[in-house]
């Protein structure tokens, strides 16, 4: 059976999905055609319904459930893994609010954790992540940035606002749920459950090859602006136990998702009870 499969060039995706698409794993009669892009481009696609399998924003996930579902591996879901407000200068709240946002994506959990954080600051321009940093450091406003931007704004310059991953967490409690693996809903059982092993037996791989004390070519390639060092810290930080499985813990941080993301839209309606892969978990 061959199924599309889309994810990102960044290193905590390429580390999990690595064994998989090169087969260094049984796939067990699956074949996967794969599309790496953005998760903006990932998210868009989503909503066009246009792959199989695909990582997702999981502040896209609202607009997602009538045609897809969530399995339970492969995510990016944790504690201290927020994105980040950042300048280039000291900003007061009201500037916040009257000055020009840069953004992620508009379908990015970034930009829900944004819009939580600062319901006021309506001056938003949503960009490639890539292209954040240089927008603040050429004076154009703020910026929110993820991924690698994390571990490289402060050597060039650029000033933490807030981390609004931390902001989420205390307002909620809950781990903040960034991205999530989604599987077409008219998918058989089986084949969702096959699916989301392959992901997890992908993962354990890499950690039994010790991937983080040699990234194979796959990784590095795909990473090309980036030194192996941080590299290894955006695996370190991205790639966890709810990687291998949501588990409670991540399905309730999905769930805090969903009631946020109403609130904050409450002409949409929801069932989480729809979300879920209830036979992967």
């Amino acid at each position: 059976m061959k199924l599309s499969l889309g994810f990102s060039p960044c290193p905590n995706d390429t580390f999990i999905f690595e064994a998989l698409v090169n087969k260094k794993i049984d796939t067990e009669g699956f074949e996967f055609d794969v599309h790496l892009e953005d998760v903006q481009t990932l998210n868009r696609w989503a909503i066009e319904g246009k792959l199989d399998l695909s990582k997702i924003s999981y502040g896209v996930l609202p607009l997602l459930i009538k045609d897809y579902i969530l399995l339970s591996s492969g995510g990016a879901l944790g504690n201290g893994v927020g994105p980040l407000l950042i300048s280039h200068k000291e900003v007061s709240e009201e500037q916040i609010n009257n000055s020009l946002i840069a953004i992620p994506g508009e379908n990015t959990t970034a930009h829900m954790l944004f819009s939580l954080a600062y319901p006021n600051a309506k001056n938003k321009v949503f960009k490639v992540f890539n292209e954040i940093e240089p927008f603040v450091l050429s004076g154009e406003g703020l910026g929110v940035i993820i991924h690698e931007n994390r571990f490289t704004y402060a050597e060039k310059g650029l000033k933490k606002v807030v981390d609004l991953g931390d902001y989420w967490e205390k307002t909620t409690g809950s781990p903040i749920p960034l991205g999530g693996i989604i599987a077409r809903r008219n998918l058989p059982t089986a084949v969702l459950k096959k699916v989301d092993s392959l992901i997890r037996k992908s993962i354990e791989y890499a950690y039994e090859q010790k991937y983080k004390d040699a990234l194979p070519e796959y990784i590095k390639s795909h990473s090309q602006e980036m030194s192996e060092d941080v590299m290894l810290q955006h695996i370190n930080l991205y790639v966890n136990n709810f990687s291998f499985k949501l588990g409670k813990t991540g399905r309730d941080a999905v769930r805090e998702l969903l009631k946020v993301y109403q609130a904050m839209h409450p002409e949409t309606t929801l069932d989480e009870h729809e979300v879920f892969a209830r036979k992967v978990y």
